[in-house]
C-alpha cells in the first residue's frame, strides 16, 4: 500500500512537471495557445514527446533545448534575450524614457524664464520679486479655456 502511494505521488509530480512544460509551449498548429490547451494532433503528439523525455530523466532545460532546436524559438513563449529580439525587449523602455525625458525637459523650459534671466544679465541687477511676477504675468499667455462639456455649455448660453 505504502509503496502503491508513493507511485501514486511520483506519477503525479511528474505529470504536474509535464503540464508545467506545456504551459510554457505554443501550439505551432494554432500559434496563440499553448500546446497544454489546444488539441491540436501536433500538441497531442509534443505533450507525449515531453512526457516520454521527462520519463527518460531529462530536465526541463533539456527538454526546452530540444523543442527549441526541433521546432525553433518561437516555439517557446518566453524567448531569449539576444541581438534578434532587442529590439522587442528595449523598445518598451526606451519609450519610457524618452517620454519621461521630455516630460522633465518641458517642465524645466516652463520653470526658466530666459527673458528674465536676460533682463538681470542687461540690469546687472536680480529683479524684486514684484517685477518678476509682472513680467511673468505679461509673458505667459493665459491657459487656453476648458473644453469640457459643461464649459461649452455655459459659452453657448452666454452668447
Amino acid at each position: 500500500m505504502e509503496k502503491r502511494d508513493e507511485d501514486l505521488k511520483k506519477a503525479q509530480m511528474l505529470d504536474a512537471r509535464a503540464r508545467n512544460i506545456s504551459h510554457n509551449v505554443r501550439c505551432t498548429e494554432c500559434g496563440s495557445q499553448s500546446i497544454e490547451d489546444s488539441q491540436a494532433d501536433v500538441a497531442i503528439l509534443l505533450r507525449q514527446l515531453i512526457r516520454d523525455e521527462i520519463g527518460a530523466g531529462k530536465t526541463d532545460k533539456e527538454i526546452y533545448s530540444k523543442l527549441e532546436d526541433e521546432f525553433g524559438e518561437t516555439v517557446l513563449y518566453a524567448p531569449k534575450f539576444d541581438m534578434q529580439t532587442a529590439a522587442l525587449w528595449l523598445t518598451p523602455v526606451l519609450i519610457a524614457g524618452g517620454t519621461a525625458a521630455g516630460l522633465v525637459y518641458s517642465k524645466h523650459r516652463q520653470r526658466t524664464n530666459v527673458h528674465i534671466m536676460a533682463l538681470d544679465l542687461i540690469r546687472g541687477v536680480s529683479l524684486t520679486p514684484k517685477e518678476r511676477v509682472t513680467i511673468l504675468d505679461g509673458l505667459i499667455p493665459p491657459p487656453p479655456p476648458p473644453q469640457g462639456v459643461a464649459s461649452r455649455l455655459r459659452r453657448w448660453l452666454n452668447r
